[in-house]
């Protein structure tokens, strides 16, 4: 029942269009690159510093020098770019990028997203993730419907420490994908997965959305 890891990415892929500057997040947003649909030529934007990333490296083209925001071996192309940290932060935060596609821990029905931290547990810092909530023009979620103890992660409000506020324009979970269209308008059902039926997705729900 539900998406696979890789049919949610190939889901979150249709989202992206020709001739985008795209960021996407560590873990299952980095397999969205290998669902793109043929003809669609995007840009992809890491913010340790690299503009036109290529695809994850085969044993012999390893370059422990080239790596992603999420610290995987990756390659380059023809176009690809180099900068410093500051530049390609002005990048994110002067609203140059099409596209972030992130993973979260919680998401709120009014778009607030957690995916930073939870509390008492190490992390190694915040990355990006505020940068490019607070400025690249449309962020889509990838995430579980429900976290490993069964609680809803698409909730009232989050309980976790808040990344951005109001920022989620779209989740695409394992169960669904719940949309808004614009900012400050409430979720609704865009398409439910294989096998999930709206009375399934509403009892692991606990944040309102509208269903036609």
């Amino acid at each position: 029942m539900g998406w696979s890891r890789d049919e949610q990415a190939a889901r979150a892929a249709r989202e992206i269009e020709d001739g985008f500057y795209v960021n996407l997040g560590i873990g299952m947003p980095t397999l969205v690159a290998n669902h793109l649909a043929p003809g669609i030529d995007i840009t992809l934007q890491s913010e340790n510093g690299m503009l036109g990333m290529g695809p994850f490296p085969t044993e012999d083209e390893i370059d422990a020098d080239l790596i992603n925001a999420g610290k995987q071996t990756i390659t380059e192309l023809p176009r690809t770019s180099y900068f410093s940290s500051a530049d390609s932060f002005a990048m994110v935060r002067g609203g140059h990028i099409d596209l972030s596609i992130l993973g979260a821990m919680e998401v709120a029905e009014n778009g607030d997203l957690a995916n930073w931290m939870i509390p008492g547990k190490m992390v190694k810092g915040m990355g990006g993730a505020m940068d490019l909530v607070a400025g690249v023009k449309r962020i889509i979620v990838l995430m579980d419907h429900v976290s490993k103890d069964g609680s809803p992660k698409f909730r009232h409000q989050c309980s976790l420490p808040l990344t951005g506020k109001g920022v989620v324009d779209m989740v695409i979970s394992d169960l669904a994908v719940l949309a808004r269209p614009e900012r400050g308008a409430p979720f609704h059902l865009v398409e439910l997965a294989p096998g999930i039926d709206l009375p399934t997705l509403r009892s692991k729900t606990e944040g309102a959305f509208l269903a036609d």
